[in-house]
């Protein structure tokens, strides 16, 4: 295949060639399940589906892994704050992420595993390091185990650091680490803290770190060295930098490639907790229709800070129209059985992939070049129509129906249950002005006929007459 992906690692774009041949193997960092899912998350995680719809294309074999992090810090300490248990919590929390990724047709990873169900994994991995000499128990007594940072001689690899250069916070308490830059590998019970969020070790009671745990899954579904590990750039350091290093100091290749999904800003600024400028999905899926949601959060290159603010879903929605427009019209024109199989695994849907939206999605996902193709077709197609020919129509429907349907917009796929609700209610209004238009115009009451479809403009809807009836659309 002729992808090319860029490699945070190696800070360049590198061809990309499965380690076997027609499979790959894709690690996610997951959510922690500690509150309600933001934009982030979700820009996050179709950023992941756009990669493995295209690779299905390439006829490739994806296992993708997505953990869920229910065992943190925030997890228990939000739990308290509301009186539950922890794991009641986060997995109230795991159903919400579940319904956001499901409205936006977000394909659910292979696996998707648990941290807590990875307990013994986790340990066999310390006691790896522990033998190899890059991990210790605190020397204070207790059951915390720490990584050796400073004895592993490529940390900082990831993000090109040296570790002699990184100067430990001044701050941070030794607690029983040898080097304050050292990362705990298992955390000792805390006083406090439930029985229920620990586990009895040979070190004592206590729980793992979070950055044991996504080395764990990953080798655990995927084996020591798998394509991809894939997450937020929020997560290079230092979340992936200790995990790419105990994973390495163990003896396990771990991943060929890792991907970086750029962060989302809210009117300019970096969205935060502490700005109080969140926005969270149910609000984003709320304002605007998901398969306009979905448009929005996947129209950026995956690697660039994607921007929130006022107007972005009205200018997604227009996007979406017009492509839902030019399908309507070209099946009506076409007929039903024009539409072509539009399956990620179909010889039919490669053969009707522009060369433009291909080189786009081979060249590290270019999405707005992607989706340009797109919306050239959709020019071409709606000038087809107007030329009457029906062969080039033809052509441009099975070419955006393909492009869609790999970018997960086909409008075709999104068509149940569009109609219900407020959508249907707007369809009965406009069917009956157009029924009163009908009966105007067979009186001969042509001015009002003319008012009728005036009115309709003026509100941004667009009607056809045709032979089959009077159809609309949203101009």
């Amino acid at each position: 295949m002729s992808l090319s992906l860029f490699d945070s690692r190696a800070q360049a774009v590198r061809a990309f060639e499965p380690i076997v041949a027609g499979k790959v193997g894709i690690y996610l960092c997951g959510p922690t399940v500690q509150g309600l899912p933001h934009v982030g998350h979700l820009r996050s995680a179709l950023v992941y589906d756009q990669l493995r719809r295209w690779l299905k294309v390439n006829l490739l074999e994806v296992t993708l892994v997505r953990n869920v992090t229910d065992i943190d810090d925030k997890v228990l300490e939000n739990a308290k704050g509301t009186g539950e248990q922890w794991w009641a919590l986060a997995y109230r929390f795991e159903l919400e992420f579940n319904r956001a990724y499901a409205a936006l047709q977000i394909a659910p990873p292979t696996y998707e595993p648990r941290a807590t169900a990875a307990i013994p994994e986790m340990l066999d991995l310390i006691d790896r390091l522990i033998a190899a000499g890059y991990a210790y128990q605190a020397e204070d007594g207790s059951a915390d185990v720490y990584f050796a940072a400073s004895r592993w001689a490529k940390y900082g690899e990831l993000t090109n650091q040296k570790i002699d250069d990184m100067a430990p916070d001044a701050d941070v308490e030794l607690r029983g680490k040898r080097d304050a830059r050292d990362f705990a590998l298992w955390k000792a019970h805390k006083a406090g803290d439930p029985s229920s969020a620990a586990w009895n070790t040979r070190f004592g009671a206590g729980r793992p770190g979070w950055h044991i745990e996504c080395s764990a899954m990953a080798t655990k579904y995927l084996g020591s060295q798998f394509d991809i590990h894939g997450g937020g750039l929020d997560l290079r350091f230092p979340h992936h930098e200790n995990e790419l290093a105990q994973s390495s100091a163990a003896g396990d290749a771990f991943a060929n490639f890792w991907l970086h999904n750029g962060l989302v800003n809210v009117s300019g600024q970096k969205m935060s907790k502490s700005l109080g400028n969140s926005i969270f999905a149910a609000d984003l899926l709320a304002a605007a229709r998901p398969i306009v949601v979905r448009y929005y959060l996947g129209s950026a290159h995956y690697r660039s800070v994607l921007d929130y603010h006022e107007g972005v879903l009205d200018e997604a929605e227009s996007a979406v129209a017009r492509i839902e427009t030019f399908v309507e019209k070209a099946i009506r024109r076409l007929g039903s059985t024009a539409a072509i199989r539009a399956d990620l695994n179909s010889d039919e849907l490669r053969a009707a992939l522009p060369a433009a939206f291909a080189k786009a999605m081979d060249e590290d996902l270019a999405m707005p070049a992607a989706l340009a193709a797109v919306h050239d077709e959709v020019r071409a197609g709606n000038s087809a129509i107007d030329a009457g020919d029906d062969s080039a129509l033809k052509t441009a429907l099975d070419a955006v129906l393909a492009m869609t349907t790999v970018l997960g917009i086909n409008p075709l796929d999104w068509a149940v249950g569009a109609n219900s609700g407020n959508d249907q209610a707007l369809d009965n209004l406009i069917q009956a002005l157009i029924e009163e238009r009908k009966a105007a115009r067979t009186d001969k009451d042509f001015a009002r006929s003319d008012a009728i479809r005036n009115q309709l403009q003026a509100a941004g809807i667009t009607l056809e007459d045709a032979a089959d009836g009077t159809h609309w659309s949203v101009n």
